[in-house]
């Protein structure tokens, strides 16, 4: 891909990454009335969804997309897929049960035994989430996606 194309999606790529990290640092400690909760727990989720459209947006805009070889892509990314629909769930999840307990008061102290489960899991999938989601950003930017190659007729050799 050329540089001038991909450097704007890798920027972009990166900026949702940084809102979804900074949200995830910081939400707990920005609670201060249900309506901003909701927002912010909304914005995250709607990061998350456009990262994942994206990354969907660079493979089709792979030779290996178009010349219909799909089922590559989807062998060397399916990690990254995996744990991108993975973290959604568990965001989902954890931003509905806190909200249901903490809607009639933002700031109440209510830790029980599974919302904490919950949370601990979701912040360590999201540590996983944050590795494969850049690393996928950054390796979509290899020219090898984006032009026929050597590399590519000895994967497709491979699949027949």
């Amino acid at each position: 891909m050329l540089v001038s194309r991909y450097r704007p999606v890798l920027y972009l790529q990166l900026l949702l990454i940084f809102i979804d990290i900074f949200l995830n640092c910081f939400m707990d400690m920005l609670r201060f009335e249900n309506v901003i909760i909701l927002v912010l727990y909304v914005l995250q989720d709607v990061c998350i969804v456009f990262a994942v459209i994206v990354v969907f947006l660079m493979f089709f805009n792979t030779y290996i997309f178009q010349a219909g070889l799909v089922q590559i892509l989807i062998k060397k990314f399916k990690i990254t897929i995996i744990v991108t629909f993975v973290y959604l769930a568990l965001n989902i999840g954890l931003h509905i049960w806190t909200v249901t307990l903490r809607w009639d008061n933002p700031n109440a102290y209510v830790w029980n035994d599974g919302l904490s489960a919950l949370y601990v899991i979701q912040k360590s999938v999201a540590v996983l989430y944050y590795y494969f989601y850049k690393r996928t950003a950054l390796r979509l930017g290899d020219h090898r996606f984006y032009e026929d190659s050597q590399w590519l007729r000895h994967e497709f050799q491979k699949r027949r």
